[in-house]
């Protein structure tokens, strides 16, 4: 039986409310769940769960859906600290993140970028950020960096890791030798050199270095603008995507409701649903909880 921690994220935002509407009217199986929030939230949740459930209140304030506050941010950050403890000490098997305010949470001391840099800092390991949706596979090579710094980030170690984790996601999620794409860094894949020479100097060599390694189907490097086609006509398993746009701008246009943040690589497993806080709806009973429900459900059944 997988027991997992929830986190609200930011208390005024989507993350309580898409929460609860999973937790009280989807099923999934056998799991159990511990959730992290304010006190009248964890309160509900228990009581209405049928067992399934647990809160651990860590706030008594009463938050606002739409009003941020610093208050909600350090809940916030109060919830992850406590849901990466609590699967430290064995307590839970893995956490489902709610969306936090990050410009909120740095106003208030949270010295990380997001959270995959929070949890790689409390539970150690080498962390890779993929998104797992309908139709797409996706792992980043680097994340939340500036553009003009992705050429020298892209290191031997750094891409060779991206590559490996996304073998390593397409075996988890049950393709036996997954079909990796992995996108090239200039227009076209560098079209021959004429574009630029990273994909003949660096990347194309590594990927044949790991051909030899890796249980998975890998070709040199291919043009951006073509892998992730291919991966949605059934022509690879996982799309490697070498900056944050690249891979996610596609992403979101096909998968934004049922898409997953999955952080790879650490001693636990950490998933998100892939959207912000929506302060902006927050409260006003429209938002979808399409990528909360697939992030509980890939939480329940990946290992």
């Amino acid at each position: 039986m997988r027991r997992i921690a929830i986190t609200c994220g930011d208390p005024s935002g989507l993350g309580p409310e898409l929460i609860e509407a999973c937790l009280l009217e989807e099923s999934y199986g056998e799991a159990e769940f511990v959730v992290f929030g304010s006190r009248s939230w964890c309160e509900k949740l228990e009581s209405k769960g049928e067992g399934r459930v647990r809160g651990v209140a860590l706030s008594d304030i009463d938050f606002a859906p739409g009003k941020p506050t610093p208050d909600g941010a350090r809940l916030a950050i109060a919830a992850m600290e406590a849901a990466a403890k609590s699967c430290l000490d064995g307590e839970c098997d893995a956490v489902v993140t709610g969306p936090i305010s990050k410009a909120l949470c740095v106003e208030v001391g949270y010295p990380f970028p997001g959270q995959t840099e929070f949890f790689a800092d409390r539970w150690g390991g080498e962390p890779t950020m993929a998104f797992v949706g309908e139709h797409l596979k996706l792992c980043l090579a680097t994340w939340h960096i500036p553009l003009g710094a992705v050429p020298a980030a892209l290191d031997e170690r750094t891409f060779k890791h991206s590559v490996r984790s996304a073998a390593h996601l397409g075996q988890r999620l049950g393709y036996g030798r997954p079909r990796i794409l992995v996108c090239g860094l200039n227009p076209h894949a560098g079209e021959g050199g004429l574009l630029g020479t990273e994909e003949i100097d660096r990347l194309n060599p590594w990927l044949r270095e790991l051909r030899g390694e890796l249980e998975a189907t890998i070709e040199d490097c291919v043009p951006g603008d073509t892998a992730f086609g291919r991966a949605m006509k059934g022509q690879a398993d996982v799309v490697v995507a070498l900056y944050h746009d690249q891979g996610l701008a596609p992403f979101k246009a096909v998968d934004f409701d049922s898409g997953v943040n999955v952080t790879l690589g650490l001693k636990h497993l950490r998933v998100s649903p892939d959207h912000g806080t929506g302060f902006e709806i927050a409260g006003k009973g429209i938002a979808s909880k399409g990528s909360a429900h697939h992030a509980i459900q890939l939480a329940c059944r990946m290992k």
